[in-house]
């Protein structure tokens, strides 16, 4: 129940972020699922190792090119979904923590 809960989450996240942000189109509800499965399955298998390969990078500017990492993530997402697309880099980023504060407020309303 928890998991379907979290992917409902992410969809309103994704769905919300993609409204407010004029860079971010996502033409339905079809592509705002496949987003999230493909965002899930991006962070769960190419996102470890990306930041594996950037760590000295990441710890030299304190952190920051973590937020760098995110957005380039969003980009391939963007790329490989048909429907969801994102007008460069900088709406990339924008996207990722739009997102991230949505689903971290979602989080705590919902419980999950």
């Amino acid at each position: 129940m928890r998991l379907i809960l979290r992917f409902l989450i992410n969809i309103i996240a994704v769905a919300l972020s993609s409204y407010i942000l004029p860079g971010v189109y996502l033409s339905g509800l079809g592509s705002t699922i496949l987003v999230v499965i493909v965002l899930g399955l991006i962070n769960l298998f190419v996102k470890p190792i990306v930041v594996l390969l950037t760590l000295p990078v990441t710890i030299v500017t304190l952190g920051l090119f973590y937020f760098v990492i995110n957005a380039l993530l969003v980009w391939l997402v963007s790329v490989i979904v048909p429907g969801f697309r994102i007008r460069g880099f900088w709406w990339a980023l924008l996207f990722s923590l739009v997102f991230s504060i949505i689903k971290l407020i979602l989080d705590k309303v919902f419980g999950a």
